[in-house]
């Protein structure tokens, strides 16, 4: 008896591979694996009810809590791709690696996916499958199936999905990111309808300021109201959503060299990513913050190709762990116009002198103002000379190409 592991949605894809891998991959029983990473409800009750129609033995993990630790972790390296909050990209190795351990502990041979072979996802997936001995399979890859196709299909075996219709949009959510693609937005050009948003209102003229306390880098507290990540992940999309804070629409180059439209909606992250930059700002030295944006921008490319297990990440992380011993204070954010605003921040660990950087005081730690004019001579002294140099020495006429009129 061979048995599969079917990372399992009850879409269409998905549903569509329970029977081809067993007609021809030949396995005997497949097991669907759905992963809660906060997703909606209706997509779980979607799970259950084709599952329960395919006859498919089907699992549910709950990985919230798991996602939302890795999510405020991505905080601290302040990550993001080509200007968004990474999201979906930290959801798969979550994803991927929960499969991977009920695989395993139910025996199984193979482990499957429903991805195309033109997405980001398959190779999320893989990264993690490849590393155990089971059979990886990517049946929509692998047999080039096309939406149309699946349709034809899903009908002739009378498989238990609408048409193929799942709406206008491809939509994916989890607790930290929503991201809307396909359809019309597929057009660089298209300007998309307000209903595409459902975590996010349009911005409105009021505001509301909510202050945010850090603790090692990690936000912990609203309102001087602990929480835990996923309470205040949760209770952040929904109050900076209603101020209809972030929203990205954006052409993202994926890591097969295609570029795509994307639409999503990070109202938590955006709100927390902003925070923390500031309180960074206010800590950090200009060198630390200087070289931290390197580390940063590395740990972010490695979360969005899902290889956040990378041996390299790990001695990123202990870079980031090292600098976030000082990230500990308060922010205030300010809610106003769809975004926001860090507007105040406190810290007892701030690298920061109000009287020494005030107009109003005459010196520095015992440092005079005139001490500065030194300084102020030996600046941009090479520039200088390298400037004198090329005004001094004229370019030496060109040389005749040798030919002749004849």
């Amino acid at each position: 008896m061979k048995k599969v592991a079917l990372a399992f949605s009850g879409g269409l894809d998905t549903t569509v591979c329970v029977p081809i891998l067993e007609e021809e991959y030949g396995y005997d029983e497949v097991i669907g694996v759905t992963v809660d990473v906060g997703q909606p409800e209706e997509e779980f009750e979607e799970a259950y009810e084709t599952a329960e129609a395919l006859g498919l033995e089907h699992y549910v993990i709950d990985a919230k809590d798991e996602f939302a630790q890795l999510c405020l972790d991505s905080v601290t390296a302040n990550a993001d791709y080509q200007g968004y909050p990474l999201g979906t990209a930290l959801a798969r190795p979550v994803i991927a690696n929960a499969i991977l351990d009920l695989a395993q502990e139910e025996g199984c041979d193979g482990i499957a996916h429903g991805c195309t072979g033109k997405g980001n996802d398959q190779l999320r997936f893989e990264a993690v499958w490849r590393a155990s001995d089971l059979e990886v399979i990517a049946p929509v890859r692998e047999m080039g199936m096309t939406r149309e196709w699946e349709i034809e299909y899903a009908a002739e075996k009378d498989l238990p999905v609408q048409g193929g219709n799942e709406g206008v949009w491809s939509i994916d959510t989890n607790l930290w990111s929503r991201s809307i693609e396909g359809g019309n937005l597929e057009d660089p050009g298209y300007v998309p309808p307000e209903d595409i948003y459902e975590w996010t209102d349009q911005p409105s003229g009021e505001t509301e300021l909510v202050e945010i306390t850090f603790e090692d880098g990690y936000p912990v507290a609203i309102d001087g109201e602990e929480m835990d990540a996923l309470e205040l992940i949760s209770y952040l999309n929904e109050k900076a959503g209603s101020y209809g804070v972030g929203r990205t629409d954006m052409m993202e180059d994926r890591m097969l060299g295609l570029k795509v439209r994307e639409n999503y909606e990070h109202p938590a992250a955006t709100t927390l990513l902003n925070a923390h930059k500031a309180l960074e700002g206010l800590v950090l030295t200009k060198e630390e913050r200087d070289f931290k944006a390197t580390v940063d921008n590395e740990w972010s490319q490695k979360a969005y190709e899902g290889l956040i297990d990378a041996p390299l990440v790990g001695a990123l992380e202990a870079f980031l762990e090292k600098t976030q011993e000082r990230v500990t204070g308060t922010v205030t954010i300010k809610f106003e116009g769809g975004q926001a605003r860090p507007v105040g921040r406190e810290s007892e660990y701030a690298a920061y002198s109000e009287s020494a950087a005030s107009f109003n005081t005459e010196t520095v730690d015992g440092i005079e103002q005139a001490d500065a004019t030194g300084v102020a001579k030996y600046h941009g002294f090479q520039a200088r000379l390298a400037n004198q140099s090329t005004k001094t020495k004229e370019k030496p006429e060109l040389a005749a190409d040798g030919g002749s009129d004849e």
